[in-house]
């Protein structure tokens, strides 16, 4: 099979060395480890603010640099394998290693172990922390500090997946988005499983053919946590009938009745379900 692009780091003047022998380009590089080192950072398909969004980075996400340049930096992020262009200035190095992650919606990083000092940066679910130390109700990070009880050691995770979905309905739709100040489809399944400790790849079309077992096409006997899919669009089901999804009709992550969204998607946008899909009910046995 072609090589997909959105996960293969090959261009005409440079490749990832992995890529010798299958890729043709003028120089092959190991690349480097770092990690994200701001809340979040747009990842691009070109070096350039203009370009469009494929996806998010957060705090505490580990990547492989492949090339620094005017700005921007190459790289190929490590959990979901997706290649592309971070501001440069995102990156720091890859250790500490993280030992904590956020599991409030949003919290704030302090300067002090003071909930009235003003906070120097908003961190949403899933960022990843180094924490080296403890001060009363606080986290002692590199740069500040994090309320305690907004987090969690690395490894804890929420099995309900579509529980987690539910707390973020509301939060706006964004093309690319996967934090909880904006979300895509995709982004929103993809945050949500791996908050469950399951692995889960970036887009629609991908999480269609890795995750779960078919089931069958007349949307009968559905149950939550199913996932509903379209030509480039993706649903979680909340229970037989309700259907939570980031879609840019509501502009913002939703619910509504499956049959509604069927309707409305069929005529003006996506088309028909293409595939229904159940994942197994715990990560080891194959999610």
């Amino acid at each position: 099979m072609p090589l997909d692009p959105r996960l293969t780091p090959a261009r005409p003047d440079l490749a990832g060395l992995a890529l010798r022998g299958e890729v043709e380009a003028a120089r092959f590089v190991a690349g480097e480890p770092r990690r994200v080192a701001v809340p979040s950072a747009p990842l691009r398909r070109a070096p350039s603010p203009e370009s469009g969004i494929d996806t998010e980075a957060v705090l505490g996400d580990a990547v492989t640099l492949y090339e620094a340049r005017d700005g921007f930096a190459w790289v190929q992020l490590v959990h979901d394998g997706y290649v592309g262009y971070l501001p440069a200035d995102s990156l720091g190095p890859a250790d500490p290693a993280p030992t904590h992650r956020v599991t409030a919606l949003r919290t704030f990083l302090y300067p002090a172990p003071d909930l009235k000092r003003p906070p120097r940066a908003y961190l949403g679910l899933g960022a990843a922390l180094a924490v080296t130390g403890t001060d009363g109700d606080y986290l002692k990070v590199a740069d500040g500090y994090v309320f305690a009880g907004h987090c969690a050691p690395l490894g804890t995770v929420e099995p309900d997946f579509a529980g987690t979905a539910e707390r973020l309905v509301g939060t706006p739709y964004l093309w690319g988005g996967r934090t909880t100040l904006g979300l895509d489809c995709s982004g929103l399944v993809q945050l949500c499983l791996e908050l469950a400790g399951r692995t889960c790849p970036r887009d629609a079309d991908q999480q269609e053919r890795a995750l779960g077992d078919v089931l069958p096409s007349d949307l009968s006997d559905l149950r939550r946590g199913d996932l509903v899919f379209w030509r480039g669009h993706v649903g979680m089901m909340l229970d037989g009938t309700h259907l939570i999804h980031a879609n840019g009709h509501h502009m913002a992550v939703a619910v509504e009745p499956l049959r509604t969204a069927v309707a409305r998607i069929l005529a003006k946008s996506y088309g028909p379900v293409t595939s229904v899909r159940r994942l197994p009910l715990t990560p080891s046995a194959g999610a």
